[in-house]
């Protein structure tokens, strides 16, 4: 007797041990891999229904005294259990439900298993009786039907509760009641499958399942919940071919997400099948075999009616958006752009970021959505997400807005923020106007085009990646150039929209091998066709029009904050959607670019801020004696900002020949004052100079006086005392007129001959006139000629009005507009350029 009680207390002992053995091996494996959210589903699966059984098994085997020995091994093997029961059923799947509230997964978590019940053990207290579903099985549920609907009622609950709203579809089909058992869950909207329609429903199913077989890559569509509560006239009435096609449901549905929850109606023998057998207050099913669930109570219809209402309004108001820090990888600027600038803008539906592949294969990105639709917030996002992996030394940025708005004003530096973002060179706002300015940036980018091509051929190099091999000590970030709104800068039938439209194109052609790439919004691709097929990369927004094919409907049918990722021209089989943060909150961008900021390497320049409607002051070096003029070079006269990258100003030079003199034309007085005034300045800046001050407009009285005052030598003249026979000076003499046109008859012949011999003998006029009628006439009336005025800048002139100062017939393409001035200097130009007045005689100023 006491050998056999030996031999069963040893028996006992090895099977605790093994049982022991398992869970804290699954305990650890889980811990181990904790990023594998599916594959430590699975595990815990199989170790809680291994682990319970085998409790069950040491319990039934010991007896009396060696029970009570081991109870202590019993109670331990019990709190691993339910360890594993609380990783593989968290939160709202297998919460009581008094506690009981719903809870999300965690981007990349997986289903795990649905408490129905519990577990009752002598040794430890009750431990959870938990079942699979999403992802892992079909219930068959068999027993008395009212208490059936309440274990069903309680799955549902769970399994929508642990799950994003929209993750999971509920279809029912009840003949007998019509879907009323499940009436608290009306606000989700479930399908209701009337009498007669069963095969439709098994037809529809099968569908599914192969068409998301099919679909490349992991599964996106969500979970199919199908609850068939069928009666003896279902089971009687099917057909061969219906139950053909539930029995292919079965074997494939699992995988496809599409799970049945059946009550009534055999289902055949299959691995994906767990058969629940339920009596009044208890439960078996296949995974636990003899164990007995003790059920739980139904959880409260007021509880259910409350989640399924909250959870229809979220999904009505459309899922959350993503944040902006989870797409921050671990470490700043650690990546290479060598070979791609890969970095994701959002997470898919599982919660798995979404990269777009910008680089060497995808060179170029197309982005489109009507107003509103959220593409400054897209490119917000995919800005940031770039900005946090490569550092100023590997991705330079041109930024362009041809809204109304300053949405990139936030990359500069400010007077409230003086950070900027290091990576970015360039940024313009409020340029809706100015397409002259659209124009420079891509003939700089065309210029840096054609230095890396020549420099590609010195190393021998055909890409980017080759290039930065071969000439480690050289400097050759990627380029990303972004235009917002860029149809505006190529649409129409002038000069800038068609010398813009083949740079674009040039560029789009061949700019990937050499890292310079093209970020293009639009709210529409109607007139840029041509650019079209350079972007096998499109992002489509809410509603977007025609930057997918006509057949590729998904731009038309998701949510806010979402976008249709594709890298196949639109062909419909590449779509990848995709959920965006929100980067409207300043202070969040605001303590990012900061922390990039601090982190700027030396030498790391601000960028340039191109602001439509700020007006440029004249810059403190041209208003002070900065530097004398190098031998034998001629003064140059600044008249404003060019409309370029650099902010260069427009300068005139005055040397000794023929013409050298400037005529604005316009009404506008104060930029008219201004244009004459940065010009004297920066004149008196570059040496010694003699100025004498003409001014008959008593509207210029105020800025004329405030120029003599500056000036270092300057004589001043009135309507009272106006003259142009001016004594010859040992220095360049400049002659100022403010309103010259005012002088009248009696003086036009001396202003004539000023004109025409000032220049040799280094005296130059620099002259307003208010028109251009008043102009020819003092140089001689309608067959004079203008050889006199070698320049001129013209502020509210039509182009029309300026045809006899241009020397092509026509006249220039000019539209006046506030505080841009169109200037022409024949000895220069080929065409005029757009230039902005400098800021000069304002109080500020």
């Amino acid at each position: 007797m006491g050998s056999h009680r030996n031999a069963l207390v040893a028996a006992v002992r090895q099977e605790l041990a093994e049982a022991r053995g398992t869970a804290r091996a699954v305990l650890a494996a889980a811990e181990t891999a904790r990023g594998e959210a599916q594959h430590r589903k699975g595990l815990v699966r199989e170790a809680y229904a291994t682990c319970l059984n085998q409790l069950a098994a040491a319990r039934e085997t010991a007896r009396d005294d060696i029970q009570r020995r081991y109870r202590s091994e019993a109670v331990r093997l019990a709190g691993h259990l339910r360890g594993l029961a609380t990783v593989s059923a968290t939160g709202a799947a297998g919460a009581p439900w008094r506690v009981w509230a719903p809870s999300e997964p965690e981007p990349g978590g997986r289903p795990g298993l649905l408490r129905i019940g519990t577990i009752a053990f002598e040794e430890t207290a009750a431990l959870p009786g938990l079942v699979p579903l999403l992802d892992a099985a079909h219930l068959h549920l068999a027993g008395p039907p009212a208490v059936l609907d309440q274990v069903i009622t309680g799955l549902l609950l769970r399994a929508l509760g642990s799950t994003r709203p929209g993750d999971v579809r509920l279809t029912v089909y009840d003949p007998e009641q019509l879907g009323g058992i499940l009436a608290p869950f009306a606000p989700l909207s479930p399908s209701l499958v009337g009498p007669g329609a069963l095969g439709s429903l098994l037809d529809e199913l099968v569908e599914h399942i192969c068409r998301v077989n099919e679909m490349p890559g992991p599964r996106t569509e969500p979970w199919r919940l199908v609850v068939l509560l069928a009666d003896r006239a279902t089971a009687a009435e099917m057909t061969a071919v219906q139950r053909a096609q539930l029995d292919r449901i079965v074997r494939n549905g699992v995988a496809a997400g599409v799970h049945l929850l059946v009550r009534g109606l055999d289902l055949e023998e299959h691995a994906s099948v767990e058969r629940i057998v339920v009596s009044e207050r208890t439960a078996y099913c296949d995974s636990l075999g003899p164990l007995a669930i003790t059920l739980d109570p139904p959880p409260p219809a007021d509880r259910v009616a409350a989640f399924c209402k909250a959870a229809a309004d979220r999904l009505r108001a459309g899922p959350a958006p993503a944040k902006l820090s989870d797409l921050e990888p671990p470490k700043f600027w650690a990546a290479s752009s060598a070979y791609g600038l890969p970095a994701p803008i959002g997470d898919c539906t599982d919660g798995t970021m979404v990269e777009v592949p910008l680089g060497d294969e995808f060179p170029h990105a197309l982005i489109g959505g009507p107003s509103g639709s959220g593409k400054t917030n897209l490119i917000h996002v995919w800005l940031g997400s770039l900005a946090t992996r490569y550092g100023p030394e590997e991705l330079a940025l041109y930024l362009l807005d041809f809204k109304e708005g300053v949405s990139f004003a936030r990359y500069a530096p400010g007077s409230r923020d003086p950070s900027w973002l290091p990576q970015v060179r360039l940024a313009g706002i409020n340029i809706n106007a100015d397409r002259e300015f659209g124009l420079a940036m891509l003939r700089h980018l065309a210029e840096e085009l054609r230095t890396r091509s020549l420099a590609g051929k010195r190393h021998g190099a055909g890409t980017l990646a080759e290039l930065r091999a071969a000439d480690p000590d050289g400097h050759w970030p990627r380029i990303v150039a972004v235009v917002d709104e860029f149809q505006a800068l190529i649409t129409g039938r002038d000069a800038v929209a068609e010398e813009a439209a083949g740079l674009l194109e040039d560029i789009a052609r061949r700019g990937g091998p050499q890292g310079v790439h093209l970020i293009l919004a639009s709210p529409d691709t109607i007139g840029v066709q041509s650019l079209a097929g350079c972007f096998p990369l499109r992002i489509a927004l809410p509603k977007a029009r025609r930057i997918l094919p006509d057949d590729n409907l998904a731009a038309a049918v998701i949510p806010r904050y979402h976008a249709v990722v594709n890298t196949a021209s639109g062909a419909a089989g590449a779509n990848r959607i995709v959920r965006l943060p929100d980067a409207g909150d300043r202070t969040v961008w605001r303590t990012l670019q900061r922390r990039l900021w601090r982190s700027r390497p030396v030498g790391c320049e601000e960028p340039r801020l191109f602001d439509g409607n700020a007006v440029p002051r004249l810059p403190a070096a041209y208003r002070a004696a900065a530097s004398t003029l190098e031998p034998g070079s001629s003064p140059g006269a600044v008249l404003g900002e060019r409309i370029d990258v650099a902010a260069r100003p427009a300068r005139l030079r005055l040397g000794r020949m023929p013409g050298r003199n400037l005529a604005v034309l316009g009404a506008r007085t104060d930029e008219a004052c201004d244009v004459l005034s940065a010009a004297a300045l920066s004149l008196a800046a570059q040496g010694p100079a003699h100025f004498s001050v003409i001014c008959l407009a008593p509207e210029a009285e105020r800025a004329a006086a405030r120029l003599v005052a500056e000036l270092p030598v300057a004589d001043w003249y009135d309507s009272s005392d106006v003259t142009f026979d001016l004594p010859a000076a040992e220095v360049p003499h400049y002659v100022l007129g403010y309103a010259l046109d005012a002088a009248g008859p009696a003086h036009r012949e001396s202003l004539r001959a000023l004109l025409d011999t000032g220049p040799e003998r280094r005296t130059h006029v620099l002259g307003w006139w208010r028109t251009v009628p008043r102009l020819r006439d003092d140089l001689g009336g309608l067959n004079a000629g203008f050889d006199a005025i070698g320049a001129w800048v013209a502020l509210d002139v039509p182009g029309a009005d300026l045809t006899p100062l241009y020397p092509q017939p026509g006249g220039p393409v000019w539209y006046p507009r506030a505080r841009r001035a169109l200037f022409f200097d024949r000895s220069v130009h080929r065409t005029p350029e757009v230039i902005i007045p400098y800021e000069v005689n304002s109080d500020h100023t």
